[in-house]
């Protein structure tokens, strides 16, 4: 059996479960079989494929028909132009996450700051953040000691590493640390709908990273209320939200003294990210 052939048969059993990019990760899972890049094995479709690697394909294969996502099958995913390790310990990253990163990046472009993210997971948001602002230093935490596993590999795996600590603690217990910005992609989902999820997110996706209580705001809440605290005056608050909680959230932000400098919508022209800043310190 050759490439060209294994690849249908990837294909059409991918179809059948209605998985949407069918043939790409069937292409994806032979060159990761392969250890080749994708494209040399598209280049290559006559090459013949030896049993060892056939059975090491088809079970790729079957784990993508069960909806398990690409990311977790190889455990890495590409955010901000670089490769970060995943694991079933966190959140996969999103493309949505690189426009608060990018709106970051320009803010703080030769400064100096000190940046506190909240909800850490792979430490992806942090890693890119201090990839880009080479004078900076930052603190990522989580309460999850298997997701701080990860981060700590990826802190290994980045120039900016050296200017990173990653700690296991809840933004609740911060004390005595003032912070220039404090990002966080917190988990947001109403309760009540994370049986509605995709089944590759409901099925595989931490759940501590997902929910968000009745509201969907209780981890929000959290870390506008202990910003406000933590913040250096004129600090800024970077915050990921769900679809549709961009009411709600703003009026919580200004009602703790901070003021909306930017919103970010994503590729569905709905807001996303909110960015603001602490101009009263209670």
């Amino acid at each position: 059996m050759n490439a060209l052939e294994l690849i249908r048969l990837g294909s059409l059993k991918l179809r059948e479960n209605k998985i949407p990019t069918y043939k790409l990760d069937s292409e994806i899972c032979l060159s990761k079989t392969l250890r080749k890049k994708r494209e040399e094995v598209l280049i290559n479709l006559e090459q013949n494929i030896t049993v060892s690697n056939y059975k090491t394909f088809k079970k790729l294969i079957e784990r993508r028909y069960l909806k398990e996502p690409i990311a977790y099958i190889f455990e890495e995913k590409e955010f901000w132009s670089k490769i970060f390790k995943v694991t079933k310990a966190t959140l996969i990253p999103r493309p949505e996450t690189e426009l608060m990163v990018d709106q970051l990046v320009k803010i703080y472009k030769n400064k100096d700051i000190n940046i506190l993210d909240v909800g850490t997971g792979s430490g992806c948001i942090l890693i890119s953040l201090l990839e880009e602002l080479k004078k900076s230093k930052g603190i990522g935490i989580d309460i999850s000691n298997k997701a701080l596993i990860v981060a700590k590999e990826n802190q290994k795996n980045h120039q900016s590493g050296k200017r990173i600590k990653f700690i296991q603690k809840s933004i609740k217990d911060l004390k005595n640390i003032n912070f220039d910005l404090i990002v966080s992609n917190p988990p947001y989902i109403v309760r009540g709908t994370l049986k509605n999820l995709e089944e590759s997110i409901r099925n595989y996706e931490p759940i501590i990273a997902l929910d968000g209580g009745n509201d969907g705001l209780d981890v929000i809440k959290k870390v506008i209320y202990k910003a406000g605290e933590i913040l250096k005056l004129n600090g800024l608050l970077a915050l990921e939200i769900g679809n549709g909680q961009y009411k709600e959230v703003s009026k919580l932000l200004i009602c703790k003294n901070f003021r909306i400098e930017h919103k970010i919508k994503d590729y569905k022209d709905n807001i996303r990210c909110v960015i603001s800043r602490l101009i009263n310190k209670q």
